[in-house]
């Protein structure tokens, strides 16, 4: 059906916009809908650095409600949001207590090192999870003038491998991190989606957390932008770090504009990723030779390996690209698929007729 924003471009001498792959590689991707496209045109704006851009404002407030919290601060980018709260809780040379694959030690280039002089006290589980025995081990005993201070508890919800923290769990380590006087800082990126998951509201997923961001960029659809969340004075303090780090934005209203309608509406719609994601993995664990821990699939994230003969990631990712199929390369012979906004049911069973294509032909790469 032809939406207004494609009118609109019609009327003004171009072609409707139609994507052209079908991209898996992450929730990342979607694009901003019509009714955001339309509410951008449309946003009231101020200048955002001075406080009087009235979107912003708005978005602000509607996020610092819906998390349960004093207050909210918009950000480019969840990891310049993750490394403004490691900066703002923490001193230069003091420690953080995180999960070894966590985004904030494996995706930020190692930011809380360089931005903050922090340095890491890693958790390496099975489960990539954090419990209280692990804060307890890891923090470092005060008064002990050869150790760092232990200063922060990061934490991760949902995880990176798909996962999701129960409630339990995420009270266990912040109750344990404040008896023993520290913060907790959640990376809540897709903690909608771990509500979702879990059937709870996100309000209580964040409720021990001092502070967190999420993104209403993954997933939500909102071309950028991801939350600081806390108390007031926490969140002022962050806004000046924001500034240093050259994330002080004028009219911002532009993208906010999205933003809000992401957590009004896109929100709401979380359980249909997680429903394909699932739909996806049966699809894939039909292909012999394809295993698919269908058990782990908690979120919109599938992962599978592969154990048919012949199956190059160097020929496999170039026969999808052709195709108009956009994959990552496999991590140590895992695949990630991600399920979003952008992708159909449909979209769904093309994907795994390629597949089946690449994995019975000779040498898995015909024409490729």
């Amino acid at each position: 059906m032809e939406t207004a924003i494609n009118r609109k471009i019609q009327r003004a001498g171009a072609e409707p916009y139609v994507e052209p792959y079908i991209d898996l590689r992450s929730d990342t991707v979607t694009r901003p809908t019509a009714e955001m496209r339309e509410a951008m045109a449309a946003a009231e704006l101020g200048d955002d650095v001075y406080g009087d851009d009235p979107t912003t404002n708005r978005f602000e407030a509607l996020a610092a409600r819906m998390l349960g919290k004093e207050a909210a601060l918009f950000v480019p980018s969840g990891t310049m949001g993750n490394q403004l709260c490691v900066m703002t809780h923490i001193q230069p040379g003091n420690e953080i207590i995180a999960a070894a694959t966590c985004h904030i030690v494996q995706h930020e280039a190692g930011a809380a090192a360089k931005l903050s002089g922090a340095a890491y006290a890693l958790v390496d589980n099975p489960d990539n999870k954090i419990y209280p025995a692990d804060i307890r081990r890891l923090a470092r005993p005060a008064g002990n003038v050869h150790y760092p201070k232990t200063a922060l508890l990061c934490l991760e919800n949902a995880l990176g491998d798909g996962n999701v923290v129960s409630l339990a769990e995420m009270q266990a380590a912040c109750d344990t991190a404040h008896e023993m006087g520290l913060p907790v800082h959640l990376d809540g990126a897709r903690i909608f989606n771990a509500a979702q998951a879990l059937g709870l509201p996100v309000q209580a997923l964040a409720a021990g957390a001092d502070s967190l961001m999420f993104c209403v960029s993954k997933g939500l659809c909102a071309p950028i932008g991801s939350l600081v969340c806390g108390p007031a004075e926490f969140v002022e303090k962050a806004r000046y770090n924001r500034k240093i780090l050259g994330g002080g934005m004028r009219q911002s209203g532009v993208l906010t504009a999205c933003g809000i309608i992401a957590l009004e509406k896109m929100t709401g719609r979380l359980h249909i990723d997680h429903e394909n994601a699932r739909y996806l993995g049966d699809r894939l664990a039909e292909i012999p030779g394809i295993r698919v821990d269908r058990e782990k699939i908690r979120i919109n994230m599938v992962f599978w390996k592969t154990e048919i003969p012949g199956f190059d990631d160097k020929t496999f990712v170039p026969f999808m690209l052709k195709r108009h199929i956009k994959i990552g390369d496999a991590s140590e012979g895992v695949y990630r698929f991600v399920t979003h906004h952008g992708i159909s049911r449909e979209n769904i069973d093309t994907v795994v007729q390629v597949i089946e294509g690449y994995a019975g032909s000779p040498e898995g790469s015909p024409g490729a």
